[in-house]
């Protein structure tokens, strides 16, 4: 599974931080986002969750150079970029950060305590999926514009907030189906009573992919309010540097 990964060039270890993808895979913005992290004091990661395909890349741009979200991807793109998702499971991504936290035990300078995680789109539900897998090590987690955080089945996203350790931030777009109003009160019941601290921000005027910096729905002041949540729970909840 090829990974890519960054950390401040001193010596020493770092909490660790895994940044999960969205439907698009991995590119050079999540790897910026990932440099973003570690200049900050963190071991930052992001595995390409689409490997058992080959080295699956997505990259659509508009006449302005903006990625093209999928609202506005013609349909022949989107299929093949929906195909990609849908052979990936929840149950493989939770499997591949496993074998991840195998490898960051093996003498790589990270933190063997509590880690973070930042997911976006269906990696904000990869988010949950890995704070309820692995409790016991994912202590600040970070999910936006996630998908089907909430569904109908037995095993929902949202019912397993009560293996969640630590703290969980959400944020969510306005204009995004997927963050509607009884997704959110159904995410706020599933909290109550949880051991989990959970904080979210509902971003006026934003959409569904509004994080990210190169997409053509990004949201500046959406993004930067994450940010600003997101690296104060690191700090609260990941031990510093060793």
């Amino acid at each position: 599974m090829e990974t890519f990964v960054t950390h401040p060039d001193r010596s020493g270890l770092f909490p660790t931080v895994i940044v999960y993808m969205d439907i698009w895979g991995v590119r050079e913005e999540l790897y910026d986002i990932a440099r973003r992290v570690a200049t900050v004091g963190y071991y930052c990661m992001v595995p390409d969750l689409y490997y058992r395909n080959g080295r699956v890349r997505h990259d659509y741009r508009d006449e302005q150079g903006r990625a093209i979200s999928t609202a506005r991807l013609d349909e022949k793109r989107l299929a093949a970029v929906r195909a990609s998702r849908d052979s990936l499971t929840d149950a493989m991504a939770v499997a591949d950060t496993g074998a991840v936290l195998d490898f960051i035990g093996k003498g790589e300078p990270a933190h063997p305590g509590a880690m973070g995680c930042i997911g976006y789109c269906m990696g904000g539900r990869h988010v949950f999926r890995v704070a309820a897998a692995y409790p016991e090590r994912f202590r600040a987690s970070a999910s936006l514009h996630g998908t089907h955080l909430v569904t109908d089945k037995a095993d929902s996203p949202h019912r397993s907030a009560g293996k969640f350790q630590g703290q969980l931030y959400c944020g969510f777009g306005e204009k995004d189906g997927h963050a509607a109003a009884p997704v959110r009160k159904a995410l706020d019941d599933a909290m109550k009573g949880a051991a989990v601290k959970y904080v979210y921000e509902f971003h006026l005027g934003a959409e569904h992919g509004y994080a990210l910096p190169e997409r053509d729905v990004y949201h500046k002041q959406a993004a930067n309010r994450d940010w600003e949540r997101i690296f104060a729970m690191f700090r609260e909840r990941l031990a510093p540097a060793a």
